[in-house]
């Protein structure tokens, strides 16, 4: 009961502070957790495997309907959810069925799949959201020159404000991003629109001092341009917007582990870390922007799921996995005071940070980090 209190009082205090726009963050959310849960209920049910328990959320159940052998369940707290399967239960790990439908009566390369398939779907999500939003058209910064700096190449060559950068070498430039792509060390020839002229400019970068996403300094070549902050709609159909999801899942997924990265490593500090609070700001004020806003940062957040859910911890799809690969190999279980105990240390270590990174957006929103 406490648990479902805390959380309407928490849900009343989000629909004051951000209006109605609030419903679309608890739709969104709850849909990522259902879909990521589906890809496990789907490949366990393929497997014979009998499904105890469907939850969206953890804690207290708000609501309950059984269907078949399955409790279809949504819970209190809506910071994420699970499937029970006959046999394996997080919170018990000693609890054990080897009747013909128990996930443990499976060879490891069955669990593998069922445990695989919650981040995949993730994954899958995200794929389809990029092909929507390809077909939506994306907001990209034009290839139209804001700045020349002094002594750069680009002023040395002749670029001026207001120039557009139609091509590098032959490739055909569309938005912004795709210079950085074609810049390298080598010469550049560039075709550039000047009002109603087309010019030639050939320049060569040199190696310059930039911030990168992390906000680390780095050296790269640059030619000395900003952009104006014109903006262009870039879509992508067809094989396209295939091309387009595939990259964007890709991208997106290097991204998080490149993140984990530099935070174990110090260069992101543990006040950038966001958590649930932080993913429902963000959430609500995309679906106050527009809709390919909103799908972009959703598409985002289910790779984060999905990455982040195969990390090798206990307690996490990917701890799991790393369980089942270790009886692949060494053609033995895990001991099972081992497995409790990563299993019990993982839970607690996941619990304490999910309240540090509460306690951060917090701090965030709060406006004590600026």
């Amino acid at each position: 009961m406490k648990s479902l209190v805390l959380f309407l009082m928490i849900l009343a205090f989000a629909f004051w502070h951000y209006g109605v726009h609030f419903s679309v963050t608890i739709l969104a959310i709850s849909f990522l957790i259902f879909f990521h849960e589906l890809g496990h209920f789907l490949v366990a049910r393929f497997f014979g495997v009998r499904v105890n328990t469907f939850s969206v959320g953890f804690g207290e159940k708000i609501y309950t309907k059984r269907v078949g052998n399955t409790d279809y369940c949504l819970s209190a707290i809506l910071l994420g959810g699970y499937v029970q399967l006959k046999g394996q239960d997080d919170l018990d790990p000693n609890a054990k069925n080897y009747d013909h439908d128990s996930y443990n009566v499976l060879s490891p390369i069955k669990r593998i799949a069922i445990l695989f398939a919650g981040p995949f779907f993730n994954l899958l999500l995200a794929f389809f959201l990029y092909i929507a939003i390809g077909f939506m058209g994306v907001d990209k910064l034009a290839p139209n020159i804001g700045t020349v700096l002094p002594n750069s190449v680009a002023l040395s060559a002749g670029l001026v404000k207001d120039d557009k950068i139609l091509s590098i070498n032959g490739v055909k430039i569309n938005e912004w991003e795709d210079i950085k792509k074609q810049v390298s060390l080598s010469p550049l020839d560039l075709v550039v629109q000047r009002g109603d002229k087309t010019l030639n400019i050939s320049l060569t970068p040199k190696i310059g001092e930039s911030i990168n996403i992390f906000r680390e300094k780095v050296e790269v070549p640059l030619i000395g341009i900003s952009p104006n902050g014109d903006i262009t709609k870039v879509y992508h159909s067809g094989f396209s917007s295939l091309s387009y999801a595939f990259s964007q899942t890709v991208e997106a997924s290097k991204l998080i582990y490149k993140g984990l990265e530099k935070l174990i490593i110090g260069t992101v500090p543990l006040k950038e870390m966001g958590g649930i609070v932080a993913m429902a700001d963000i959430t609500t004020k995309a679906s106050q922007i527009n809709l390919s806003v909103l799908f972009l940062i959703v598409a985002l957040i289910s790779v984060n799921l999905g990455v982040l859910n195969l990390l090798p911890l206990p307690v996490l799809d990917g701890g799991h996995i790393v369980f089942n690969l270790y009886e692949m190999i060494f053609r033995r279980l895990v001991n099972q005071r081992v497995f409790n105990a990563l299993s019990y240390g993982s839970m607690m270590f996941l619990f304490a940070l999910m309240a540090f990174t509460i306690f951060n957006d917090l701090l965030r929103l709060a406006g004590v980090y600026e």
